[in-house]
Order: C-alpha cells, then sequence, then structure tokens
C-alpha cells in the first residue's frame, strides 16, 4: 500500500467541491485513511511550500494557500501517487486531460483545485506535516 497527501485547496472548499474529490478518488478504489479540515496561517503555507520558495510564485502560492479553510487528507491504496495524479490531471488546467479535476473545475494554474504529493519522497514530507501517525486509520 501506498500513501500520499491531497489538499482540496480554498478554491476548492469555496466551490463546495470535497465531496467531489473525494468520490473520483474512491471510485478508482483508492481509501481516504485520514481527513480534517483546516486553515493555513501564512507562516504554515510557507513552511509547507519550502521548496519552492525561490520560484517566483511563492509568495502568491502561499498567500492563496492561506486565505481560506483547506481540506487534507491522507489517501492510500496501489499507485496512489500516480493514480492521484492522473484523476487531478495537469497542474495546468488548460493542458489537463478532459474529465479531470482540474480540467472540469480549476480556473487557472494556481487556482487548480487540489493538490498532490508528486513522489514518495515529497509525501513522505507532507503527510507529517499535517498528520500524526495516530490519525492515520
Amino acid at each position: 500500500m501506498e500513501r500520499t497527501l491531497s489538499i482540496v485547496k480554498p478554491d476548492g472548499v469555496k466551490k463546495n467541491l470535497i465531496g467531489e474529490v473525494i468520490k473520483r478518488f474512491e471510485q478508482r478504489g483508492l481509501r481516504i485513511a485520514a481527513l480534517k479540515v483546516l486553515k493555513l496561517s501564512k507562516d504554515d503555507a510557507k513552511g509547507f511550500y519550502i521548496v519552492h520558495k525561490e520560484r517566483p510564485f511563492y509568495e502568491s502560492l502561499t498567500s492563496f494557500m492561506s486565505e481560506g479553510p483547506i481540506v487534507v487528507m491522507v489517501v492510500e491504496g496501489k499507485n496512489t501517487i500516480k493514480k492521484v495524479r492522473e484523476i487531478m490531471g495537469a497542474t495546468n488546467p488548460k493542458d489537463a486531460v478532459p474529465g479531470t479535476i482540474r480540467s472540469d473545475f480549476a480556473s487557472d494554474i494556481e487556482h487548480n483545485i487540489v493538490h498532490g504529493s508528486d513522489s514518495k519522497e515529497s509525501a513522505s514530507y507532507e503527510i507529517p506535516f499535517f498528520f500524526s501517525s495516530l490519525e492515520i486509520q
């Protein structure tokens, strides 16, 4: 079993897409092993996205991610990282395959509804950022 982190970003929460995101994961045979709603402070967002600190979009991304509630979840299953990324679609919704979350619901490259770990290494940093081992079932 592989685990990954997924986040329904503030725009996805605002558009009432939490259930839709979870449904799409579950329809592909994935299981939600942990879930919570929270609001990141700007400092929390900066800590989570520290790998992007030198990128030009870092400030706008961290501001966006701290502007409203998010839903963080641990998703589990076989080939989970790959499946979640396929379900989400390309980061830029203009490049996303029709039927993916980002193609169907995202407005632009930053306001793209969901986040998902891009590798096992990322997941191993991202999951414990939000969840203790006691919270993952």
